[in-house]
């Protein structure tokens, strides 16, 4: 199996980023359909204001080859959070067990991430502008 470069990687995640981060806007009723019902429509618009930013950065970074050691420690960081909370929050029954499904993309995209494969000994082959 061929394991992706660490720019494949990000521009995935960035991509699923900005998707997952407007759907919010886009329907609320089809976002609820997917997930579950929301108390705090507050915090979802939230939350999706900024993975979409996290998710546009990290795509502005790949596309500008100014893959940076900050770029790549905010996409694994975010990756390892969300995964976290999704696991944590739908295991408790907090919400939708969906979102296990989420922690499953965010667990791959973190063992696919740049951070990850340099702290494991691989090449991750970042590039930066220095």
């Amino acid at each position: 199996m061929r394991v992706p470069e660490p720019r494949q990687v990000l521009i995935a995640q960035g991509g699923y980023y900005v998707m997952t981060g407007v759907a919010p806007f886009v329907s609320r009723r089809l976002f609820e359909a997917v997930t579950g019902r929301k108390r705090e429509w507050w915090l979802v618009k939230t939350t999706g204001i900024l993975v979409t930013a996290i998710g546009a950065s990290l795509i502005s970074g790949v596309v500008r080859e100014r893959q940076t050691p900050e770029l790549v420690g905010m996409a694994a960081g975010a990756a390892g959070g969300l995964a976290a909370i999704d696991i944590v929050y739908a295991l408790r029954g907090r919400i939708s067990r969906v979102y296990l499904a989420d922690a499953v993309v965010q667990l791959a995209v973190l063992a696919g991430s740049p951070a990850v494969r340099r702290v494991a000994g691989r090449p991750a082959r970042v590039l930066s502008d220095h």
